[in-house]
């Protein structure tokens, strides 16, 4: 069993950044229940490629978790759900701010039946002020909040990162984090609490290197301009011989120094900070010296030199790549419906506790009748609550 086994959460979010969030701790060993409406269900079981049953990208988010329909718009859906938060007392929703007081599920609402009761709202813009109600994405927290603006090439557009940044890290891994420390909280004291997790808050979190340097000197960050978005040759992106790429990180002097040496060129040991002119000559100069080579004769060059100096792979090559497979980054999963499939490992790596052995995504509702049998439920009042649509 997993870290947080003796934890109990109930899932009603979608989409990317809370499954990310539940994943993380389901992971861990919580115990986590999607609630998913007899509607439609989570709408990522069918975004993307789907083989059998489910999609690809709800597969990878939604292993170690079970699922229940649950109608929460009538009241006997309501009931159910104060029903289970007194054993499932985590909650996780992703709706616009004031939609779970509508539905009568709200922080007072919950607390008044269950004072220990951790509610975690996970939303772009957060539970108040003038974009509370707003909708948005992934582009439009990154666009707000500060990131899109400095990433790109110098005098080029904004260029859209690979990864959902906001969603992920300014959301879901800052929810995990807080659930975490709201457990601790009260573990300690026996109180609950409320959390309001904002992902364009969680990106500007992410500007803290960057906001340092302006709040002191109020000088702009300038896109592709920064001393790690390409001001410098010894951090910088180089293409190769055969149009593949090698990512140069050698900002301590001691790895310049390295590379400098490695190549041939001490002369530029001393140039590593040039301004001017004579920064865009050495930029210059690393451009010409890496097109000598192609990428895989790089890659040996450097196998044996300290220079922080590595090749850009394919998303082929990361998931054959020695040291992600030695770290456990792909594993695979046994799934009823989808037979065997590769998925992420998990990032974390303890000695002092295990990491749930990946049980498969849930189908939809898949556990409706085991949770409410478990939490008193007759079979005869399981069946009237299929009638009347609450499940």
């Amino acid at each position: 069993m997993g870290l947080l086994r003796k934890l109990k959460m109930l899932d009603l979010s979608r989409l990317l950044p809370g499954p990310y969030c539940s994943l993380l701790l389901a992971d861990l060993g919580m115990e986590v229940l999607k609630v998913e409406d007899p509607d439609q269900g989570d709408p990522t079981r069918m975004t993307g490629p789907v083989q059998k049953r489910d999609s690809a990208i709800f597969l990878a988010l939604n292993r170690n978790k079970k699922s229940i329909k649950l109608n929460l718009k009538i009241k006997e859906g309501t009931e159910i759900f104060y029903k289970l938060i007194q054993s499932y007392d985590i909650i996780l929703e992703s709706f616009r701010p004031g939609v779970m007081d509508r539905l009568g599920v709200g922080y007072q609402d919950l607390k008044k039946r269950n004072p220990r009761v951790i509610l975690c709202s996970l939303s772009g813009y957060g539970q108040d002020g003038p974009y509370q109600g707003r909708s948005g994405h992934d582009i439009n927290y990154i666009g707000l909040g500060g990131v899109l603006g400095i990433t790109g090439e110098i005098n080029g557009n904004p260029t859209p990162p690979g990864v959902q940044i906001a969603d992920i890290g300014g959301g879901g891994m800052m929810a995990a984090i807080a659930i975490l420390a709201a457990a601790i909280h009260r573990e300690k004291t026996g109180e609950g609490q409320f959390l309001d997790i904002s992902m364009m808050d969680g990106v500007i979190s992410w500007l803290s290197i960057q906001t340092a340097k302006y709040f002191m000197d109020e000088e702009l960050p300038e896109r592709g301009n920064l001393p790690l978005t390409g001001r410098y040759a010894c951090y910088q992106v180089y293409p190769t011989k055969d149009g593949r790429h090698m990512s140069l990180g050698a900002l301590e002097l001691k790895f310049w120094k390295n590379f400098c040496e490695a190549v041939g060129r001490r002369d530029l040991i001393d140039k590593q900070f040039m301004e001017g002119e004579e920064r865009l000559r050495v930029i210059n100069e690393i451009q010409n010296l890496f097109k000598t080579k192609t990428q895989e004769e790089w890659v040996n060059f450097f196998k044996d030199v300290d220079a922080c100096c590595e090749p850009i792979l394919t998303f082929r090559e990361v998931f054959q790549h020695p040291q992600v497979l030695h770290r456990q980054m792909v594993i695979e999963v046994e799934h009823p419906v989808e037979g065997k499939i590769r998925q992420l490992g998990n990032p974390i790596k303890s000695s002092q506790f295990p990491f749930e052995i990946p049980a498969p995504s849930p189908g939809w509702g898949e556990h409706t009748t085991e949770v409410l049998k478990a939490i008193g439920f007759s079979g005869k009042e399981i069946e009237h609550l299929k009638e009347v649509k609450a499940i």
